[in-house]
């Protein structure tokens, strides 16, 4: 596996642990990848509400329709295996996680059951859990997935219950999860909670400040930054501080954001079964990306490996590095001489709001061989009946990492999800070379022409045309 892959594959796989977690874990404050307030739900939605004109329904008296109903039912005693890649045992950390588990305690003694947590490696887990599923002899009866291997393969082969009369407490359960990502032929396969983690610039402010640029946040405070603020940023931080005639200051650690370009601008290379290489919206963000390289923007590469922008922003001398919210204690542990913030992707012409995109989320989904799906899918809703202690979703875990308000409040608005399929869902798909044509300039007409056919023939194997 090359660098390229290699990274990409943590990337993902990190943002597959956190959907996965979600419905386990949707308030907790020990799962740094999941929300459950409908105010800051993980949505495409440009409508959604956000955690600032979010209402109280119940403080209002008023009942939440989409809350399914108490549910009397026996279990005899059946043991409930809920597989994922860590074990999901809620833990006793913390006030929201105490009420959980209360929560599943009550549940387990008035509805006869016991809980299982399977763990599989997660180098054997797709084609553990695959095999299983094939056989008829599933690994557990709540089993998380990636939608990679899920849809349209396990799912078309009709080995998954479809949820969707079980899910539509959006309190609980994103929509987003059940009606895009795990659907299928009108049917929705899998459910999940709100993911968190936002994905955008680290920035170093203390450059920032001896650039003597405008500060970054009055961009986002202003609802200015976009495509064409952000270059302009980049370019005035590409700078030559001591007239030597080289530049020692830089605006972008790397060039390498395509998935974040295409889901500023509310994008995709795909759309369901065929390729949209000629949507307008994904033409003007590969024309986008082509612009960071033909105009010089991102510093230039000394040869390095993946981690090569990290490794530039660290020398304090760059100012804009893409990545997720997760690296911010290093970052700072490693640069306790620069005050560090984070801002959103910008928005591209027909962004509506900021995202994080997301290209290989995970879900959980229950085998038809496993009866009973509507009482596992109440036992998950029903355990995240509480009132949380925090002001916010992901509250605590963000205030470890930032000190700024400022700071807190850009990864709040920036963690709204735009899913993406490529590579993942399409093994065939040449992703990377498609995302090398652009990086390197090419004409952007050339590209799409060029990679029409291939793209549309990894989609086709994989939809079995």
């Amino acid at each position: 596996m090359n660098n390229k892959k290699l990274v990409m594959l943590l990337v993902s796989l990190m943002l597959i642990f956190s959907l996965a977690a979600c419905s386990s874990g949707s308030n907790s404050e020990n799962n740094p990848g999941s929300t459950n307030t409908a105010s800051d739900k993980a949505s495409n939605d440009p409508a959604a509400t956000n955690a600032s004109g979010e209402t109280n329904d119940a403080a209002e008296g008023a009942v939440d329709s989409k809350e399914t109903p108490e549910m009397d039912f026996d279990m005899g005693g059946r043991v409930v295996k809920i597989v994922n890649f860590w074990s999901l045992e809620i833990g006793e950390d913390n006030p929201d996680n105490i009420q959980r588990k209360k929560n599943l305690e009550a549940l387990k003694k008035k509805h006869n059951f016991e809980v299982e947590y399977v763990v599989i490696d997660g180098a054997e887990y797709q084609k553990k859990v695959t095999a299983s599923l094939l056989s008829g002899e599933p690994v557990g009866d709540i089993i998380s997935v990636s939608r990679s291997y899920t849809v349209p393969a396990l799912a078309s082969q009709d080995l998954l219950w479809p949820l969707d009369e079980y899910t539509k407490n959006d309190k609980v359960f994103d929509p987003d999860v059940t009606n895009r990502i795990m659907h299928y032929n009108g049917k929705g396969y899998g459910f999940g909670g709100y993911p968190g983690g936002a994905i955008g610039f680290f920035y170093n402010r203390t450059l920032m400040n001896n650039l003597g640029m405008k500060p970054l946040q009055e961009y986002v405070n202003e609802d200015t930054w976009n495509w064409e603020t952000f270059v302009q940023v980049a370019k005035e931080a590409n700078k030559d501080t001591n007239n030597d005639g080289k530049l020692d200051t830089w605006g972008l650690a790397g060039a390498g954001v395509l998935d974040a370009a295409l889901a500023s601008n509310e994008a995709s290379l795909t759309k369901e079964d065929k390729q949209n290489l000629d949507d307008p919206k994904t033409v003007e963000a590969l024309n986008f990306m082509s612009r960071l390289s033909t105009e010089k923007i991102a510093r230039p590469s000394e040869g390095g490996d993946w981690t090569e922008p990290s490794q530039f922003f660290r020398q304090g001398n760059t100012l804009l590095y893409f990545s997720g919210v997760y690296e911010a204690t290093g970052l700072k542990n490693d640069m306790k001489d620069f005050d560090i913030g984070f801002i959103p992707f910008p928005k591209g012409p027909n962004g509506s709001v900021f995202y994080s995109h997301e290209n290989n989320p995970g879900a959980f989904v229950i085998p038809k061989a496993v009866p009973n799906p509507e009482q596992l899918v109440y036992i998950m809703e029903k355990i995240e009946d509480y009132e949380t202690i925090y002001d916010f979703p992901l509250q605590g875990w963000y205030e470890t990492m930032f000190t700024n308000e400022d700071d807190i409040n850009n990864v709040r608005i920036a963690s709204n999800r735009y899913y993406l399929d490529n590579m993942n869902t399409f093994p065939s798909m040449p992703y990377y070379e498609f995302a090398d044509e652009i990086n390197k300039g090419q004409s952007v007409s050339t590209v799409i022409e060029t990679y029409k056919t291939p793209f549309q023939a990894a989609i086709d194997e994989v939809y079995k045309k």
